[in-house]
C-alpha cells in the first residue's frame, strides 16, 4: 500500500474505494505494476533489466507461493494470484510487453502501440476487475480494452519530458509520419509546431478510446467501479495537455473519483 501510495496516487485512491477484503490484491497488483514501470530506472543496460523481468516471470509461473519469498510485492501479488485464481498467462503477457521500456526502439505503429496498452494498462484493470467481481469482468473485457488504452496514451503523454530526456519515444512512426517527422527529431525538438501537430493527434487517440469507454461504460456493475476509477481523471488531464499544462490537485482527484464511484458513468 505505502509502495503504491507514493508511486501510483491514482490507482492507490482508486483501491480505497474497493471493498475492505479485496483492497489487498488490488495493492498488490498495483504495486507489481509499479515494480515493473520502475526497473528502467534502476538499471543503467537493457540486459539487467530484461533480467529482472524474467526472474518475475520465473517466479509466477512457478505457482510456489514460496517463490517470492524475501520480496514482499512478490509475496503479496502470488498471494493474490492464487486467492482469486489469477490467470498467470495475463501476467507473462504484460512482462514480454514491458521489455519495450527498456529500449529507444520507437513503436512502429499505432496497432502496436495499442497492443502494447492492452497488455500492460488494459490487462491491469481487467486483472484488478477479477478480483472485485470475477463472473461480471468476463463480459467487460473489452471496455477495460478502451480504458486501458486512454489511460496509458494519457500516462504517456504526461510522461512525455521524462521519455525525451531518456532519448525514448513511444509514439507510433505513422502518427510522426503524419507530421513529417522521425521518431529522432520528436524526442529532440520538443518545441516546434509539427511536434506539437503530434501531441494533438495521441490527445485525438486518447479521447477516442475514452469516448468508446464512455458509450460503453453506463452499464458497468458497480462492483467493477473501483478498477476502472482511475479513468474518472482520464477526461481532465487530457484537457489540462490540451492546454499544455499538467498535474491535478489531490482535491480535484478525490472529488472526480467520488463522483464516479457514487454514481458509475453516465
Amino acid at each position: 500500500m505505502e509502495l503504491v501510495r507514493g508511486q501510483d496516487r491514482d490507482r492507490y485512491l482508486s483501491a480505497l474505494y474497493a471493498p475492505d477484503d479485496r483492497r489487498d490484491a488490488l495493492f498488490a497488483l498495483y504495486a507489481f505494476n509499479a515494480e515493473i514501470a520502475g526497473i528502467r530506472d534502476r538499471v543503467s543496460e537493457p540486459m539487467p533489466g530484461e533480467i529482472r523481468l524474467q526472474w518475475w516471470r520465473d517466479v509466477i509461473a512457478s505457482g510456489d507461493p514460496r517463490a517470492g519469498a524475501g520480496h514482499p510485492v512478490a509475496e503479496a501479488l502470488l498471494a493474490a494470484i492464487a486467492a482469486y485464481r489469477l490467470p498467470t498467462a495475463a501476467f507473462d503477457n504484460y512482462l514480454e510487453a514491458r521489455i519495450f521500456d527498456l529500449y529507444d526502439d520507437p513503436m512502429p505503429s499505432r496497432t502496436d502501440l495499442e497492443g502494447y496498452c492492452g497488455e500492460t494498462a488494459s490487462a491491469l484493470i481487467q486483472l484488478a476487475a477479477l478480483v472485485l467481481d470475477a463472473p461480471e469482468a468476463a463480459s467487460h473485457a473489452e471496455l477495460a480494452g478502451h480504458a486501458g488504452c486512454a489511460q496509458a496514451i494519457t500516462g504517456l503523454l504526461r510522461l512525455l519530458p521524462m521519455h525525451r530526456a531518456r532519448g525514448q519515444c513511444y509514439v507510433p512512426r505513422d502518427i510522426l509520419a503524419a507530421a513529417g517527422m522521425t521518431a529522432e527529431e520528436f524526442v529532440a525538438d520538443g518545441e516546434s509546431q509539427r511536434s506539437a501537430l503530434v501531441v494533438q493527434a495521441m490527445i485525438a487517440l486518447a479521447r477516442e478510446h475514452l469516448g468508446a469507454f464512455a458509450r460503453q461504460a453506463g452499464a458497468m456493475p458497480a462492483s467493477l467501479r473501483p478498477a476502472f476509477l482511475p479513468l474518472a481523471l482520464t477526461g481532465a488531464y487530457l484537457d489540462r495537455l490540451q492546454r499544455g499544462k499538467d498535474g491535478m490537485s489531490s482535491l480535484r482527484k478525490h472529488l472526480l473519483m467520488l463522483r464516479i464511484a457514487s454514481r458509475g458513468w453516465r
